[in-house]
């Protein structure tokens, strides 16, 4: 045998035995710093809470599926709506109204004379909610004239106040 030929054997059993030569299992093979992380499982938490004025506001988060039950223990004073694998719906009624009507929110009057909540100075576009139809001949003119013009609500009072004022004006339906 020729000294290159047994050069070359050599060399191949050298590489064989260290493991240079063809990787076995190429994951074996990949340095554990080039590896990234397992992703967790994980899942999307809404939070809806719902105003007095109507008004429902969500929020939203993910979390991992290990700390779920650490997530519903937090929220354990929230309604459960739906839940499936990807996601899970909690609902929570605020007794106050919502941070659009305290910012924005006015009273108003539709044409038809129907009772609602707008965000901004009363105009049929930005109406939010709707509650009752007024019998607008029965109210005192200045009582309309506020209503047209639109009556700011800033706090659940004031939100309680006008219903409460309005309610005895409501047409009955026959």
């Amino acid at each position: 045998m020729s000294f290159l030929v047994k050069a070359i054997l050599t060399a191949f059993v050298c590489c064989s035995f260290t493991g240079l030569l063809i990787p076995t299992s190429y994951e074996a093979k990949i340095p554990n710093d080039m590896v990234g992380p397992t992703k967790k499982p994980t899942v999307t938490i809404i939070l809806q809470r719902t105003y007095l004025d109507g008004e429902v506001s969500e929020e939203m988060f993910r979390v991992d599926t290990v700390s779920l039950e650490d997530s519903l223990r937090r929220y354990k004073n929230w309604q459960l709506v739906d839940r499936d694998d990807v996601q899970i719906v909690l609902q929570k009624r605020v007794n106050d109204i919502s941070p659009l009507l305290k910012t924005s929110g006015y009273f108003g009057v539709s044409k038809e004379g129907i009772l609602q909540i707008f965000k901004g100075i009363p105009d049929e576009k930005n109406a939010i909610h709707s509650f009752f139809q007024i019998d607008m001949e029965k109210l005192k003119s200045y009582q309309r004239e506020k209503l047209e013009r639109g009556i700011r609500v800033k706090s659940k009072k004031q939100y309680e106040e006008v219903i409460k004022t309005m309610k005895p004006y409501s047409m009955k339906k026959d």
